[in-house]
């Protein structure tokens, strides 16, 4: 048995859309398609704290309070570890001109028209955007300090 690679990605959510990077067309993995921010998990470093370090350099965020979900991926040999995100602090911005050549935010309904790095995973994505909708309003009615982003 081969050893799983393992990933950790981000679904950004902010007014029910959610942020997808499209992958270079050089890019030896996935060229050429949309897909979640995130990447490799660094030896010694939690999937949690990879995913903060690859906003902050893809996207120059610093993300407050991810949240795992599950994510369906066709591809064996990765050991994806997704999650959403609400809150941040910076614009989301393409730090990563060598990785992705655009970012976008997508509401679900126009994401099955994407070319996406995983599409198996596109129910999950959705799924996820939603109950981080969901969350976020509540918060906001619950929560004085809440603010949208």
């Amino acid at each position: 048995m081969v050893d799983r690679i393992p990933i950790a990605v981000a679904a950004l959510v902010r007014d029910g859309h959610v942020l997808l990077v499209h992958r270079h067309p050089s890019r030896r993995w996935y060229p050429d398609c949309w897909d979640l921010v995130g990447g490799h998990v660094d030896a010694g470093e939690s999937p949690q704290q990879a995913v903060e370090r690859e906003c902050l350099e893809e996207l120059g965020v610093r993300v407050l309070d991810p949240v795992p979900f599950d994510l369906t991926t066709s591809d064996p040999t990765l050991d994806v570890h997704a999650f959403v995100v609400t809150r941040w602090e910076g614009d989301p911005v393409n730090v990563a001109v060598e990785e992705h050549d655009d970012l976008r935010w997508f509401a679900p309904g126009h994401l099955s028209a994407l070319d996406l790095a995983h599409p198996t995973g596109l129910p999950d994505i959705v799924g996820a955007v939603q109950v981080a909708g969901t969350a976020r309003s509540a918060r906001a009615v619950g929560d004085p300090q809440s603010r949208a982003l």
